[in-house]
């Protein structure tokens, strides 16, 4: 039996779940998405990215500022959905609306739930060195993130992922976990788990001091962050008063003994931009940028005179 579906996204996470919804025999009612947004560098107004896709696909889109009963029930009630698919929203969603569909509502989330709960469960997995992350097809109940699972399936994690890579993989195996899913409430009942609360751990949202670089901490960990906050915030450090933000790296050759955290160590072309981190380890930075600048390589970027060997990056 075909299912009538009322969507909630709004970012690119949330389009390989859509389109893989349109392209099955369930019907989508309606698309719920936020209001638009200045979006970029110019702050121009623009939709979602999920409101385009469904403006092309003909989809009635709802855009509710609040999501009351006054203000959203008619509009939301008008859709007859048996049941409502969460990928990525970015609002709490009110125990009336939870109640609304006949087979309430889901989420794909983008971890191996208990574990990261939260707003940035890829970016944190990443920043942890994590291996392995995964996607959760989950229930949605008032306390964040605890409703029973549905399905999981697990993702790997590089050594040299960013964010960007892992939230791509991620939400393309989540859309394909979905639609089973759906297929499977659509044919009956469907088995819930019950997630351990005690393994439950928290992915709170970003912000941008969550970029700051220290450099006491080693090699690895730093990379894992510069990794985990791409494309944002971005990791950040200083010299001589000057912010610069790091966009690649990788893990180098030991320091000479006795160099100071924080301080360049090498800066040749042949041998690359290299920093001296905690427990005498180093970071090779590959590329860089200087606030309000373009990103250049290391080896644009030490032609400045400030790049130099024993010039020493700070945290403010």
């Amino acid at each position: 039996m075909a299912l009538r579906i009322a969507f909630f996204g709004t970012p690119g996470f949330a389009l390989p779940s859509l389109e893989r919804l349109l392209a099955s025999p369930h019907r989508i009612a309606g698309v719920v998405t936020q209001p638009d947004r200045p979006r970029g560098r110019g702050q121009l107004v623009s939709p979602s990215p999920i409101k385009a896709l469904a403006a092309s696909a003909g989809l009635p889109v709802l855009q509710p500022a609040r999501l009351t009963r006054e203000t959203f029930e008619a509009e939301f009630t008008a859709l007859n959905a048996d049941l409502g698919v969460v990928a990525a929203y970015g609002k709490i969603l009110p125990d009336w609306l939870l109640e609304a569909p006949r087979l309430g509502l889901i989420n794909v989330h983008a971890s191996q739930l208990p574990r990261y709960r939260g707003a940035s469960p890829i970016h944190r997995a990443v920043m942890a060195g994590d291996r392995t992350t995964g996607v959760t097809i989950m229930r949605v109940v008032k306390e964040l993130d605890a409703g029973p699972i549905l399905a999981q399936a697990e993702v790997p994690i590089g050594p040299d992922d960013t964010a960007v890579n892992v939230e791509r993989a991620i939400a393309d195996r989540g859309a394909e976990l979905l639609l089973e899913t759906v297929d499977r409430m659509a044919a009956g009942p469907v088995t819930e788990t019950t997630q351990d609360d005690a393994l439950a751990t928290y992915a709170p949202k970003l912000t941008k001091t969550d970029g700051l670089i220290n450099w006491s901490r080693t090699a690895d960990h730093l990379h894992d962050q510069i990794r985990g906050l791409t494309p944002w915030p971005h990791a950040y450090t200083f010299l001589a008063n000057t912010r610069y933000i790091l966009h690649g790296s990788r893990v180098g050759a030991l320091p000479p003994e006795g160099a100071a955290t924080g301080t360049i160590v090498t800066a040749s072309v042949h041998e690359g931009l290299l920093v001296a981190c905690g427990e005498r380890t180093v970071l090779e930075i590959l590329a860089l940028q200087l606030e309000g600048k373009r990103v250049m390589s290391a080896r644009d970027a030490m032609a400045t005179q400030l790049l130099r060997a024993g010039a020493r990056f700070s945290k403010a």
